[in-house]
């Protein structure tokens, strides 16, 4: 799809009522509908995960609670798959850059040769290594989230808040579904944290 027809889209998808797209709605059975490579999580529990940038600077999920973040993995060895979803991801990036969302997201892809954001310290991407675990076990820890097994790479998508939102797997999904969902919860509230994560949240 080209630039103009995919910045249409866009704006049709941000003149739509924000209940549209809230989580708690219909974004995610509308995306699993139409997204094979999609998969719903709706989770408020992953595991803990310290990094560390290319600059020396150390950055934490944590800080990251008011942006959605683009979280993907790079393990030594695994070649053509996860090169194909980089360059993919990358594709994402540039359509959602060209619109408000991009100061709203962050992507962050875990493992590889770490480097500097390419559009500098203003950028929304970061190549980043764990500070305290290899890549290997951060990339498993997160395919836990998933019921469907870990045969490709995955693409962790966080909402703002915390909420682990889905996974999309492999590099075979659309580019424009990606940047549908990413703007589908840009414009959505924040989800309220219940009960029971106001009650474990109280003992971290």
């Amino acid at each position: 799809m080209r630039l103009p027809a995919l910045l249409a889209l866009l704006l049709l998808a941000g003149a739509a009522p924000a209940a549209a797209h809230h989580p708690g709605d219909r974004l995610d059975e509308v995306m699993a509908a139409k997204e094979p490579a999609f998969e719903p999580t709706d989770s408020r529990r992953m595991p803990p995960l310290a990094l560390t940038g290319a600059d020396g600077a150390s950055q934490d999920l944590s800080g990251l609670a008011d942006r959605i973040v683009v979280l993907s993995f790079r393990p030594d060895g695994c070649g053509a798959p996860c090169t194909d979803q980089q360059t993919l991801l990358q594709e994402v990036r540039d359509a959602v850059n060209v619109t408000p969302m991009r100061e709203m997201d962050q992507f962050l892809a875990v493992g590889g040769d770490a480097a500097p954001d390419p559009d500098g310290e203003a950028g929304n991407w970061r190549s980043v290594m764990p500070s305290d675990e290899t890549v290997e076990a951060a990339a498993a820890a997160f395919a836990a989230l998933s019921a469907r097994g870990a045969d490709a790479p995955m693409v962790h998508v966080i909402d703002r808040g915390g909420r682990h939102a889905g996974i999309f797997h492999g590099a075979a999904f659309g580019r424009i579904n990606l940047v549908l969902y990413i703007n589908g919860l840009t414009n959505a509230p924040p989800p309220e944290p219940g009960l029971l994560d106001r009650l474990f949240g109280a003992f971290r």
